[in-house]
């Protein structure tokens, strides 16, 4: 089991607004906040993030770099996908590979894919069996 995973990001308001909403979607609540970072938990595991050091924001975040490629989350269900992406496009967050959703990871995956402020790649999976 996971215990915990921790992001530096580079602008701890506008992740704390972007994750705290998407977490908190997903059934995480706050569990630690201090000057330079804020954490999410749910049952064992949480999610870390913390503001970069200013002597380190000249190199940003890329996907494709060696490291973190993206962060996939269950969903609850096909419906919760639909209402995800729904309420993404209504907060104006970009769906990514829009003209495959909801199938863009390949037949009979179920998925919404879009980027967190830092453009880290967020999924959320519906369960197999629907």
């Amino acid at each position: 089991m996971l215990h915990h995973v921790e992001i530096n990001i580079s602008d701890l308001n506008r992740s704390r607004e972007f994750w705290g909403w998407l977490l908190t979607e997903l059934g995480y609540h706050p569990y630690q906040e201090w000057d330079s970072g804020i954490s999410w938990k749910q049952g064992a595991t949480y999610l870390v993030f913390v503001q970069t050091e200013e002597r380190f924001l000249s190199h940003p975040y890329h996907r494709r770099r060696t490291g973190l490629n993206h962060l996939a989350f269950h969903a609850t269900s096909r419906q919760q996908v639909d209402d995800m992406a729904s309420e993404l496009k209504r907060k104006g967050i970009a769906v990514l590979y829009e003209d495959k959703y909801p199938n863009a990871g390949g037949p009979g995956h179920y998925a919404v894919f879009f980027e967190d402020p830092d453009r880290i790649k967020v999924e959320l999976v519906a369960p197999d069996h629907e």
